[in-house]
């Protein structure tokens, strides 16, 4: 019963014992499985996190948010070259009722206005985007609030002169002042900070996300009333001149599968009403899909590099068997003549090339797990090592192994023993 097992570690212990008898060899074969493997693991873990983050940034924008974002149609911005032109282009407070009340998937609507103004607190003084939306925004794309709170239903109702400010503007204009309550001079208004928030101020993939770091929340009501549409800045000896209702509409809509045909009907809807096509619509399931299958495609690019890597490993451990075939030739040939099998002599050789390829992918582990930690440490770039990719990179190396060490195996057990005898 436990003849078999016993034969088995007789054999390991044999195979090891072999190998060690050429132990510079035997490491040098190992090293091309060592960096297949480890580069395999290292390049799936950057992919890994560098995916991750991207489809993250993508989640936090909402997976059932359309995002409507006003812009100069081409001949609007040959216009604006003309010193008495008013650009009139973007989004209407009369779209914002027409979606509403026209299709029925959608479940609510933040309408967002934008200004660039300068804000000042005692000296201190920087540029801020002045955002004038309602107290919805904060729920369709949630940020986490430092201190204090968000807009509310009231603040939009009695136009209160009211903001949010982002921890990027806290720490420009007061980073010695306590933060709630203060009194911010923006414009030609002034302004008390009721709440902080984290913003994401970056963009992913051909989409702005809605907030920046200069971003600063007040009511749209009070928006309104302090700013109005019109814009006027003298800017590089011209005149620029702007009429704008809305800068952006962020639509929810009541169900995920109902995206894609809403963001349709949208679409459909605002041609009708700009011929001028003064705006953009952007998705962020459908670039969730489109960077979920890129991050595939990025995998199945970087295996198969990595891929080639244990490859060369494998032409490695093939030749290194080739030569210990020649080596022991007469061993061979006396283990045959006193009644070794082909198969023994074939399961021995695999036994070498299994333990060469399973060493060698498990030192690889051990350096395909160090290198992202080392990367992430210098770059601070995100990696994730999964669980998958060690297990499946551990397989391939010793299938690596096995394949690579098959013809050698077979051609040990084939040799004549009475040749293999003769052999000096």
């Amino acid at each position: 019963m436990f003849a078999p097992n016993f034969r088995l570690f007789s054999d390991i212990h044999l195979g090891i014992k072999n190998l060690l008898l050429h132990k510079l060899r035997s490491l040098l074969t190992m090293l091309g499985l060592v960096f297949g493997v480890g580069s395999v693991i290292a390049m799936l873990a950057v992919g890994e996190g560098a995916s991750a983050e991207a489809l993250e940034q993508i989640r936090r924008l909402g997976s059932k948010n359309i995002i409507i974002t006003a812009q100069k149609a081409a001949d609007e911005q040959a216009q604006a070259n003309a010193r008495s032109r008013i650009s009139i282009y973007g989004l209407l407070y009369e779209d914002e009722e027409r979606l509403a009340q026209t299709i029925p998937t959608v479940s609510s609507i933040v309408p967002v206005k934008v200004a660039q103004k300068s804000a000042r607190m005692e000296n201190r003084t920087m540029e801020l985007r002045i955002v004038g939306t309602n107290q919805d925004w904060f729920e369709l794309v949630m940020r986490p609030v430092v201190a204090g709170r968000v807009l509310e239903y009231r603040d939009v109702q009695e136009r209160s002169n009211v903001v949010v400010l982002t921890e990027h503007g806290v720490r420009k204009l007061m980073a010695t002042e306590a933060i709630l309550g203060e009194v911010v001079h923006i414009g030609s208004n002034y302004y008390e900070v009721i709440g902080v928030v984290l913003s994401e101020g970056a963009s992913e993939g051909s989409m702005q996300t809605p907030d920046q770091q200069t971003d600063a929340y007040i009511p749209i009501t009070t928006a309104r009333d302090h700013f109005g549409d019109y814009f006027s800045q003298n800017k590089s000896g011209a005149n620029i001149r702007e009429l704008v209702e809305l800068n952006q509409l962020i639509v929810e809509v009541d169900k995920e599968e109902h995206v894609e045909a809403t963001a349709e009907a949208i679409e459909r809807m605002l041609a009708i009403f700009h011929k001028k096509k003064d705006y953009s619509i952007s998705v962020p399931l459908a670039l969730l899909h489109q960077a979920e299958a890129t991050k595939r495609t990025f995998n199945i690019v970087l295996g198969a590099i990595a891929g080639i890597s244990l490859l060369v490993g494998g032409i490695g451990i093939m030749n290194i068997m080739l030569a210990s075939v020649t080596e022991r030739t007469r061993e061979i040939g006396i283990r045959r003549a006193i009644g070794a099998k082909q198969r023994q002599i074939v399961f021995q050789f695999l036994i070498e090339t299994v333990v060469l390829s399973m060493t060698g992918g498990m030192v690889g582990i051990a350096v395909g797990v160090l290198i992202p930690k080392i990367i992430h440490m210098i770059t601070a770039m995100p990696t994730i090592v999964s669980v998958t990719s060690l297990v499946l990179s551990l397989g391939i190396s010793v299938s690596v192994g096995v394949i690579f060490g098959i013809y050698p195996a077979f051609r040990a057990a084939r040799l004549d023993p009475i040749v293999a005898l003769r052999h000096e």
